[in-house]
C-alpha cells in the first residue's frame, strides 16, 4: 500500500479575515513501510500537512489517497500526538484498548492485542496504572501502543517527543526503531529536531516556511538501527549539517517574526 500526496494545497483566513498560504504544491509518497520524516522552521505547515494527511484538515486544493487498499475499506489511521491524549480516568489497559472497543472487537481479542502492545512498548505490569501515575515517557508509551492496536494501515507522530526531556527523548527515539522494526508499519512523522530526523527517517522531507513547500527531499543511506554508532557519526552529521543549511535561513527569519 501506497499514501500519496497529490498536489495538496492549505489555505485559510487568519483573525483579520486575510486568506493565507500555509501549503503550496505538496507532492510525494509514503512507500509500503517506509519512515518518512517532515522537517521544517516554525510555520511551515509541517503539522498542518499532517494533519491533511489523516484526514483531520481537508486540503484546499489537491487529494490524499491510498493506493492497494480495497476500494470499501477505510484506511486505517494511529495517531500519537505531541500532547500525550489518554483519558485521564482510564487505565493503560482501558486507554490501550479504546480504539478498538470502538471498532466492535470482541473482550477476548482485546485482551489478547492490548497484552501483545503494552509488552512491545516495555509497560508490562503498568496495565491498571492511571495516567497521572505514570512518567511522561511511560505516557507516551501508552499512547503509542494505543496507536498500535488498531494495527494502523499508517502511523501518524506529531512531535511525540518534544515535551520529554533530553534523556528520554533519546530513550523513546531507540525505543520507537525498536518498535519499528517489529512491526514495519507505514510512518509520518513530524519533528523540528534534525537528529531526529536523521536518526529515524527512511526520508526527510524538508519544507519552507510559508507557504509550506517542499524544499528537497533526502534518502538516508544508513543501515535503519544503529546510526548513532560512532562509525556512522561523520555521515550522520553529514546529513543534519545538509537538512540544516536548508532551512537555516528560514529558521532565522522565523525567529526575527516571533
Amino acid at each position: 500500500m501506497r499514501i500519496v500526496i497529490d498536489g495538496v494545497e492549505k489555505r485559510f483566513k487568519d483573525t483579520k479575515g486575510k486568506e493565507v498560504t500555509a501549503l503550496t504544491n505538496i507532492n510525494f509518497v509514503i512507500e509500503q513501510q517506509e519512515f518518512v520524516v517532515l522537517v521544517g522552521p516554525s510555520g511551515c505547515g509541517k503539522s498542518t500537512l499532517l494533519n491533511i494527511v489523516g484526514g483531520l484538515l481537508s486540503p484546499t486544493e489537491g487529494s490524499v489517497y491510498f493506493e492497494g487498499i480495497k476500494e470499501d475499506k477505510t484506511p486505517n489511521l494511529g495517531i500519537v500526538f505531541q500532547e500525550i491524549a489518554l483519558f485521564p480516568w482510564r487505565t493503560v489497559y482501558q486507554n490501550v484498548v479504546y480504539g478498538l472497543e470502538e471498532r466492535g472487537v470482541s473482550k477476548k481479542e482485546q485482551r489478547e492485542i492490548a497484552k501483545h502492545y503494552i509488552d512491545m512498548v516495555g509497560l508490562s505490569g503498568f496495565e491498571s496504572a492511571y495516567p497521572k501515575q505514570l512518567s511522561g515517557g511511560m505516557r507516551q508509551r501508552a499512547g503509542i501502543a494505543r496507536a498500535l492496536a488498531i494495527q494502523p494501515d499508517l502511523l501518524l507522530m506529531d512531535e511525540p517527543f518534544s515535551a520529554l526531556d533530553a534523556q528520554t527523548r533519546t530513550l523513546m527515539q531507540e525505543e520507537l526503531l525498536t518498535i519499528w522494526n517489529q512491526t514495519r508499519l507505514s510512518t509520518l512523522y513530524v519533528t523540528h529536531n534534525i537528529d531526529e530526523a536523521v536518526y529515524l527517517a527512511d526520508r526527510v522531507i524538508v519544507l519552507s516556511r510559508h507557504p509550506g513547500q517542499i524544499k528537497s527531499i533526502i534518502h538516508i543511506d544508513m543501515p535503519k538501527i544503529g546510526r548513532n554508532q560512532e562509525q556512522f557519526r561523520l555521515q550522520f552529521d553529514e546529513y543534519a549539517d545538509q537538512i540544516w543549511q536548508l532551512i537555516r535561513h528560514d529558521a532565522a527569519e522565523a525567529l526575527k517574526e516571533g
